[in-house]
């Protein structure tokens, strides 16, 4: 049984349970704090802010969320925590502060925004902000280096490789990504079936899929993989035919 098998309990909602940015915005810990009441496991970002602590944010730039031009990472945390999202009432959180409020009620699956050479000390951090925190964790990233940072780091938690494409080339980097002995994997739904996720599915590897938007998409997820990850609607709601 998979270290990560509780992955395909509940879907997993993306950036948090928000309302596609209307009044809930995405990695906020209002959207957190509605993914803890619906019962839906959590999807979320990490970026390294300038004093090293991981921040929950997916963007590298300000923009779009703070409507201020500028890099996340050359600020600090507490910079950061200032800085309304959406120009609503939320702030851009630590990741401490996400683990204190959902205080292990749903499961956590979240992904570190690497970026390459600039990221000593990230997946240690991350860790470290984790440590005696009492619920279930994932941790995955896009980024080679970051899953060969949290391994050799020992991380406790199960890690995974979040991925697309279909091309060969695409397929045997993941594939070598999956021998740093990698617990889960978390696709693009329109990049399924393909031969790589097949072979790991078979070999026992739980996938999950992001990130789904609309019922062909659920569908096809639940025809290829073991769960999804979603936003803008209720999973919990029937489909209408």
């Amino acid at each position: 049984m998979s270290h990560a098998a509780w992955i395909k309990d509940v879907p997993v909602a993306h950036r948090g349970y928000h309302d596609m940015n209307k009044t809930v915005w995405e990695n906020t810990l209002s959207a957190f704090s509605r993914a803890v009441e619906a019962g839906f496991a959590i999807e979320c970002d990490l970026q390294l802010a300038a004093d090293s602590v991981p921040v929950v944010f997916h963007d590298h730039d300000l923009e779009r969320l703070c409507g201020i031009k500028g890099d996340v990472r050359e600020r600090t945390s507490a910079e950061l925590g200032m800085l309304a999202v959406g120009g609503t009432s939320d702030k851009i959180p630590t990741l401490r502060q996400m683990l204190k409020l959902v205080a292990g009620r749903v499961p956590l699956v979240i992904e570190i925004k690497g970026r390459s050479g600039e990221d000593d000390g990230f997946a240690e951090a991350v860790l470290e902000a984790l440590e005696g925190y009492d619920g279930k964790v994932a941790l995955m990233s896009f980024d080679h280096h970051i899953l060969k940072d949290l391994k050799k780091a020992g991380s406790p938690h199960p890690v995974g490789l979040t991925a697309e494409g279909v091309k060969p080339e695409d397929l045997f980097a993941h594939d070598d990504a999956m021998h740093l002995g990698l617990d889960f994997i978390s696709y693009f739904h329109g990049h399924l079936p393909n031969s790589f996720v097949t072979a790991q599915r078979q070999s026992g590897i739980p996938v999950i899929t992001w990130t789904v938007r609309d019922e062909n998409a659920r569908a096809h997820t639940y025809t290829h993989a073991d769960q999804m990850t979603f936003e803008g609607f209720d999973p919990r709601e029937t489909p209408s035919a």
